[in-house]
């Protein structure tokens, strides 16, 4: 293809994307509830204070300092490329998730091919409005197709079952291809409950469908559990949510006719276990005796892991409590960078 969205300069594409969310923030509350509403019909997964913080926090992302600071990583955003069209296969786990590729595409300058998820069009298609409207030269390069053909590169998001599907039909092309991921907590004894409360966003935000969204806590062998959760009871809205509720009860129930030990708040599960993963309503936690073997533990798990949330010293590359759910630009799913890809295209 000959058309791209290098006949637009860096400059302009960045601004769109500023003005985008300028737009974002002063949507009037008649404007997010219908548009929420709207979404939640299509998704019941999006209840109205999820869309409205996936909208709060894209805002806060699109503002002009964080954009500038992600461009200047790129010293060749801003120079002339051939054109690529990039197919694009977005999730829909959490509101608007597949926005991030969609944005990397457009400013790198390609043709945008989105294939979106079907738990994920009301907004997906809203936000791509948005940007046609702000700036119509966009229209061209933002196509939403329901079979990818004619891309020269693929970004595919999905679970590990999806993934084998992805690398057998796309394998042939530059890609991206995503898998299952997580993310877990490291406490060290020394959280406050203000801090622990933080964590619990960490972990119910979203119901616990995103990849960000904390899983698996690791706790000093001496700590309480009962401590922590006692902690959380403010995120006990989730169960109000019927398919949450419908986990929660299933799993619950499972573990009673199992036998299988565990500790209960009425909206979530806490069960001692060494997988990483665990069911949607529950959170494993495991003891640790020391942390450079945790250490080592978490270092052979990076590929499954997406974030750490802790305080503690020694982990790199660490989220603060309640960060979780507040990636920036440049944090990258499954930590392979978009940009660097496409530009390299």
């Amino acid at each position: 293809m000959t058309q791209n969205t290098a006949s637009l300069q860096l400059s302009e594409r960045l601004n769109c994307f500023v003005k985008l969310g300028e737009a974002l923030k002063s949507l009037d509350s008649d404007q997010k509830l219908s548009l929420a509403a709207r979404a939640k019909y299509a998704n019941p997964w999006f209840e109205e204070k999820n869309v409205l913080l996936s909208l709060s926090n894209l805002a806060e992302m699109l503002a002009e300092n964080n954009l500038k600071i992600f461009s200047s990583n790129y010293s060749t955003l801003d120079e002339p490329r051939i054109p690529k069209s990039i197919g694009v296969i977005m999730a829909g786990n959490i509101p608007a998730v597949g926005f991030h590729d969609a944005l990397c595409v457009l400013l790198a300058g390609h043709t945008l091919l989105a294939k979106l998820s079907k738990d994920d069009t009301v907004l997906m298609c809203f936000l791509f409005d948005k940007i046609t409207e702000i700036e119509p030269r966009f229209a061209p390069f933002i196509q939403v197709v329901e079979r990818l053909t004619l891309m020269d590169a693929v970004v595919c998001t999905g679970s590990n079952n999806s993934a084998r599907y992805f690398e057998h039909y796309f394998g042939k092309y530059p890609n991206i291809i995503r898998k299952n991921r997580t993310s877990v907590a490291v406490l060290d004894g020394t959280e406050s409950p203000e801090e622990i409360a933080l964590l619990a966003e960490d972990i119910f935000t979203y119901y616990g469908l995103g990849c960000r969204n904390v899983s698996k806590l690791f706790i000093p062998q001496e700590s309480d559990i009962t401590k922590i959760i006692d902690h959380v009871e403010h995120c006990s809205y989730v169960i109000n949510q019927h398919k949450y509720a419908n986990n929660y009860t299933y799993n619950r129930a499972i573990y009673l006719l199992n036998l299988e030990p565990f500790l209960d708040n009425d909206f979530a599960i806490f069960k001692e276990s060494d997988a990483l993963n665990s069911p949607l309503s529950v959170i494993h936690y495991e003891r640790y005796c020391a942390k450079a073997p945790l250490l080592e533990k978490l270092k052979a798990d990076k590929d499954n892991i997406q974030c750490i949330v802790s305080k503690c010293p020694e982990i790199e590359n660490k989220v603060a409590f309640g960060e979780a759910q507040k990636p920036n630009l440049s944090d990258f799913a499954d930590g392979v960078d978009t940009m660097e890809f496409l530009l390299d295209l």
